[in-house]
């Protein structure tokens, strides 16, 4: 009787931990989703400063939040570590190339480039992973690939052009989620660390832009400056939600949530900021949203077996 209480108690915390996950990912990829709301609200503040001010009030909130929590000592740690700290180095500025452009092309009303750039990152991811991990591809992963490409290589043929901005999004993402796989360090210390990287070159072009008299804040209005304060907020809350659900969700489900955030950007541009969403634009997506779905069932399906294959062997041990 008293197996049966404990295992009954511990289902209902796995229960418990997992519904608290399922909320944590959905804020998470929930607040990413709306991100360009906040964004457009400081269109008018040159992209530069508003990611000069998310670094230093990144900074700010994310110190407060370390310090609340004692997690000080994770941060002094990661100074002592030559390689790891030279590695935070490199993912600090490929970051801050992501942010640059996303907050630029939000305001140059280019959101729906954002939301085509986080579609095809898991896509990007598995292809990093095999140059770089010599990660073998499944032949369905190829195909999501393919499809992914196609869509690409159809809006070039058609505009003459690359979707730059959801290129560049996507494979500077790729490879900050690449590198940073390989360092350990948990999520909220080594971003603090990264932005803590940043922090004096942010300085010295506030500095310099002062000094310049090309400085928004402190300069407008007092509801620009606590906008601009609030990019650390934007910053770091759906960081520690996301922190919240990795701790208690599968991958496999983080990976099915993650497609939130880009859809719920994709709905922003075209329904609220109307973005023009012409045929060639239509195909591009489409062929990216099949590969998605052939890369998600796949993935899933692969999940299943082995979890099936592993069930039969302890069954037959």
């Amino acid at each position: 009787m008293a197996n049966e209480n404990q295992t009954s108690n511990q289902n209902e915390a796995s229960d418990n931990g997992l519904r608290q996950g399922i909320y944590f990912a959905l804020a998470a990829y929930g607040l990413w989703g709306v991100a360009p709301v906040y964004f457009k609200s400081v269109s008018d503040v040159p992209a530069f400063e508003v990611l000069i001010h998310r670094v230093i009030w990144s900074v700010v909130f994310l110190l407060l939040f370390i310090t609340l929590t004692g997690r000080l000592g994770k941060v002094v740690a990661v100074f002592k570590q030559p390689k790891l700290l030279g590695g935070l180095v490199v993912t600090a500025l490929i970051i801050s190339l992501n942010w640059l452009v996303f907050i630029w092309a939000v305001a140059e009303g280019r959101i729906l480039e954002t939301s085509l750039g986080y579609f095809i990152n898991p896509l990007i991811s598995v292809f990093l992973g095999m140059i770089f991990l010599s990660e073998r591809l499944r032949p369905m992963q190829w195909l999501a690939l393919s499809f992914a490409a196609l869509g690409v290589l159809y809006q070039l043929i058609e505009y003459g052009s690359l979707p730059w901005v959801g290129l560049v999004l996507a494979f500077s993402f790729g490879f900050y989620g690449l590198l940073r796989k390989q360092l350990v360090v948990e999520a909220v210390p080594g971003l603090f660390v990264e932005t803590l990287i940043v922090l004096p070159i942010a300085l010295s072009l506030l500095g310099w832009m002062q000094y310049e008299d090309r400085l928004v804040f402190g300069h407008q209005s007092l509801q620009t400056d606590l906008l601009l304060v609030a990019a650390g907020l934007v910053t770091t809350f759906p960081l520690l939600f996301f922190a919240g659900a990795a701790r208690r969700l599968p991958l496999s489900m983080m990976g099915f949530i993650q497609y939130l955030a880009p859809s719920i950007t994709f709905a922003l541009a075209v329904f609220v900021y109307h973005e023009p969403l012409d045929s060639t634009k239509m195909i591009t997506f489409a062929m990216i949203w099949f590969g998605l779905l052939l890369f998600t069932g796949e993935s899933r399906w692969s999940h299943r077996q082995k979890r099936l294959a592993f069930v039969k062997t302890e069954a037959d041990v």
